[in-house]
């Protein structure tokens, strides 16, 4: 494993007029949740809300997430339900955090096929986690349309955020991409800072 810079404590820009009321931290190994965190910020822009600033787990303490009125966090699930290299290396952070008021929403990237035991399990330890610490978990997503026989990430009959499939479904992402955008703006009761109509 290659030597991680250290973190930064604090975002450039983010005591500017008019900062990102919503981060999105994601920790990516291949690129694949790093591209979807990506098109969630565009599908936002596109829609009249140039809010979402995207964080590297890898690069940047989880205390930044306290700078934020929303959270949105993006996690893969590798292995046999482990959490991806860099949210593993930071869960601790959160313990330390007080998230009481914040609402989190979360997306998930699994294999349904190669895994279908474990699909988007890690979803679950983030979700689990954030709201011990006090989060309201929101952006809940159904699970129709997926083929696996057993998740943690699944509660109440609903996954516990967005999931997504990019190495048997990924022509499916963008629309699921999009819907759970329109979803999460109605939950986080956003207000366009641009844009018409």
């Amino acid at each position: 494993m290659e030597p991680i810079e250290p973190k930064e404590t604090q975002q450039e820009g983010q005591d500017e007029p008019g900062e990102p009321v919503i981060g999105l931290f994601y920790g990516s190994t291949d690129g694949n949740t790093e591209a979807v965190a990506r098109e969630i910020q565009a599908c936002f822009a596109r829609k009249g809300y140039d809010l979402v600033e995207l964080v590297d787990v890898a690069e940047y303490y989880l205390a930044e997430m306290l700078e934020y009125d929303h959270l949105i966090l993006g996690i893969p699930t590798w292995n046999v339900g482990q959490l991806q290299r860099d949210w593993e290396a930071s869960f601790e952070e959160l313990d330390e955090l007080d998230l009481t008021g914040k609402q989190v929403a979360i997306f998930g990237l699994g294999d349904q096929v190669g895994y279908p035991d474990t699909f988007v399990d890690a979803m679950c330890f983030l979700a689990e986690k954030v709201e011990e610490r006090g989060a309201t978990l929101v952006g809940a997503w159904p699970t129709e349309g997926y083929h696996f026989r057993q998740s943690w990430a699944v509660r109440e009959g609903r996954f516990m955020g967005l999931v997504l499939d990019e190495l048997n479904q990924p022509e499916l992402t963008p629309g699921r991409v999009e819907q759970w955008v329109e979803q999460l703006i109605q939950e986080f009761q956003l207000k366009r800072e641009s844009g018409e109509g």
